[in-house]
């Protein structure tokens, strides 16, 4: 009876020191960044070194504030992989105010395990077009990529149980929802304005994360926040499409520049360095080398323009084929989501092209000003013979007394009025003024 109640004392023992240990449970730990801008190589990176450091460090869940225009086709689709493949449980949530999930960022929103938006947002339109925002070319092969990408977008919402009809028709018919249309159209999970209020919305959520089912618990949470590594932003920055095409364009400008007036190398090298940075960015963007070749005509046709001192209409030419250039040389196949302003580009490639005639006019004018100042600037000058010249004497011009040679080989004599013909070092080259001679005679 004794070692009964012994035991029945060490069991009440245990439960009570043991009850409060178990009521609490470990917090969570969720990461949280930014992912902006246009869907290229650089986001595509930094997706994967986001996913790896959650998995390294045992987050519990990887929240992506997400505000993008599109972008490429194979960058989406590998970061979608990446989602669908993730070790820890992964929501992409359209924020700040105002913020979007177009074209390619709208199947990125679907392959996430919580799709969430705030209010204010938008999400959609995902029909493949050029970058400059026209349809693809040819309507068999429109077809044939809407029809894919249509596929996709059902297929990634039917994963996870969201209405797949919807969702095609973002692709097909390039519907743009609102964050409370997408909410009643079953296209995100979640409304949620503050990160705290989305991190409640979605605490018990059942969520499938490498085959297995899973309950996010959140019922206390660490938070932390992190950005973009510095290497990435400049690389996504000059990666941006309008970019890369302007650092081109400028680049080759500042080496006509060098070309045309060597000296110093500070053009040559900064034109050098733009360029090296353009084709760094155009690198990783479906090139169209039609584009190059327009950029480079415009701006050669400009040159040769103002060197053989046309009327402008050479200058204009190479204008719009600079612009035109910028309309194409995204046209390749892979650019289907990707958009860029081309009100920005073309308003930049004007004002870069007509800053560039302006100076490059003023240049070619300067060449053709007599100098006037400096040992060249003396030749044309009037001057006095003070020593007579036969062939070599002294002449007096602008008050100083130079070394004179009589430049045909004729003697001049003293208080002759000369002209400087040319200088040869020191010692200036002169002859009879005939201008002078007239003027005396009359």
């Amino acid at each position: 009876m004794k070692r009964h109640l012994a035991a029945l004392a060490l069991f009440v023992c245990l439960v009570v020191w043991g009850g409060p240990a178990a009521t609490y449970a470990e917090e969570a730990k969720v990461l949280v960044s930014p992912l902006d801008g246009v869907v290229g190589t650089v986001l595509e990176v930094y997706l994967a070194e986001l996913i790896e450091r959650a998995r390294s460090e045992e987050f519990d869940l990887l929240v992506l504030a997400i505000d993008t225009p599109g972008g490429l086709v194979s960058s989406m689709t590998a970061m979608v992989n990446q989602i669908l493949t993730s070790p820890v449980p992964i929501v992409v949530w359209v924020y700040p105010y105002g913020a979007r999930a177009a074209s390619a960022g709208a199947f990125i929103v679907q392959a996430a395990h919580v799709a969430a938006m705030a209010p204010g947002t938008r999400i959609g339109a995902a029909h493949p077009v050029t970058a400059g925002g026209g349809d693809v070319p040819s309507d068999e092969m429109n077809r044939k990529i809407t029809n894919d990408l249509a596929a996709q977008m059902r297929s990634l919402a039917e994963e996870r149980g969201r209405s797949a009809e919807v969702a095609a028709r973002m692709v097909t018919e390039s519907l743009s929802l609102t964050a409370q249309e997408a909410m009643s159209r079953g296209v995100v999970d979640v409304m949620a304005t503050e990160l705290e209020e989305l991190l409640v919305a979605i605490n018990g959520r059942k969520v499938v994360v490498g085959g297995r089912k899973i309950v996010l618990d959140l019922s206390d949470y660490e938070v932390e926040h992190t950005e973009m590594p510095m290497r990435l932003k400049v690389l996504h920055f000059i990666s941006r499409p309008d970019i890369a095409y302007l650092l081109l364009m400028l680049g080759i400008y500042a080496i006509i520049f060098e070309i045309l007036s060597p000296g110093g190398f500070v053009l040559g090298t900064s034109g050098a360095i733009m360029i090296l940075l353009g084709a760094y960015g155009l690198r990783m963007l479906p090139l169209n080398w039609a584009g190059i070749i327009l950029l480079i005509a415009g701006i050669t046709v400009m040159v040769i323009d103002l060197l053989i001192g046309g009327m402008g209409v050479l200058s204009a030419f190479g204008g719009v084929a600079i612009i035109v250039g910028g309309l194409i040389i995204y046209r390749a196949p892979g650019g289907e989501l990707l958009r860029y302003s081309m009100t920005f580009v073309t308003g930049a490639v004007v004002a870069a092209t007509g800053f560039f005639l302006l100076a490059l006019w003023a240049f070619l004018r300067s060449l053709k000003t007599r100098k006037a100042s400096g040992q060249e600037g003396l030749v044309g000058e009037p001057a006095t013979v003070v020593q007579a010249c036969n062939p070599d004497g002294m002449v007096l011009c602008h008050g100083e007394y130079w070394k004179a040679r009589s430049a045909d080989g004729e003697p001049l004599g003293v208080g002759e009025r000369v002209k400087v013909v040319s200088l040869s070092g020191l010692v200036l080259l002169v002859s009879q003024d005939k201008e002078e001679d007239v003027e005396d005679g009359g």
